[in-house]
């Protein structure tokens, strides 16, 4: 039976049987898995703290060719991100990031999926007050980008002309992402962007912070994202997590 040590984040768990969970891992080597933790939940000195929701460290795995389902023998625990479950904010954010990865990603090896996924937890466990939803809308765009769906901002996407950073620009979902005037009035539908939420975008992408949104900018960035993951990824479920984010239910609760 082949044994494999794999850098983990733990996204997803559910019981399984009387004292076994079933948990979803992002792995550095091989993708998105879905492991069986024996006895997991008759023994919290096994696994313990390991399975939490956003944790990281090594994971031990059995795998078996052909098989869904892998068996997890050990979790080296590396880090907790514990201030994720201390914010409301932060928690429905990084769910919100955990769900884009659970139903879009593959099972197959992407070290920068993981890598950009490690990097948007760390910044929204680090994120105070209102900077969650900031955090976690940068996370989500970079996720994107990894699934191999980044949004075109500096070219049309349609006929490839410039577009400078002070114009503002239809952002066609329909396109992959803004077009210029000339074909704009071809665009079945979009969503004009402001110069300076275009530029923004294209900062998160590319990693870097910018200046607090207000509310209705961080609403106005959010619905674009839905309908952008709704036009490339969606398979006509509803993304519960995602909804709640957007939302803000999660605060009502």
């Amino acid at each position: 039976m082949p044994a494999h040590a794999t850098e983990a984040v733990v996204l997803h768990a559910f019981d399984y049987l009387e004292s076994s969970r079933i948990i979803k891992l992002l792995t550095r080597d091989l993708g998105l898995r879905s492991v069986l933790a024996r006895g997991a939940r008759r023994s919290a000195k096994r696994f313990g703290a390991a399975l939490d929701l956003f944790v990281q460290g090594t994971a031990e795995l059995e795998v078996k060719p052909g098989r869904d389902l892998d068996t997890l023998t050990g979790f080296d625990l590396a880090h907790t991100r514990a201030s994720i479950g201390q914010d409301l904010a932060r928690f429905a954010g990084a769910s919100a990031l955990a769900e884009l990865i659970l139903r879009f990603a593959q099972s197959d090896t992407d070290e920068g999926l993981f890598d950009v996924t490690v990097e948007a937890l760390d910044i929204v466990a680090r994120a105070d007050g209102t900077f969650a939803r900031d955090a976690s809308i940068a996370g989500a765009w970079r996720i994107l980008a990894a699934l191999g769906f980044e949004p075109s901002l500096d070219q049309c996407s349609d006929c490839q002309r410039d577009i400078g950073d002070d114009e503002s620009a239809l952002f066609s979902h329909s396109s992959g992402g803004v077009v210029c005037e000339q074909c704009a009035a071809n665009a079945r539908s979009g969503r004009r962007l402001p110069a300076a939420a275009r530029v923004a975008l294209r900062n998160w992408l590319i990693g870097e912070e910018i200046a607090p949104l207000t509310d209705a900018e961080a609403k106005a960035h959010q619905r674009l994202l839905r309908e952008f993951v709704h036009e490339h990824l969606s398979d006509g479920r509803p993304l519960k997590a995602f909804d709640a984010w957007e939302t803000g239910a999660w605060s009502a609760a």
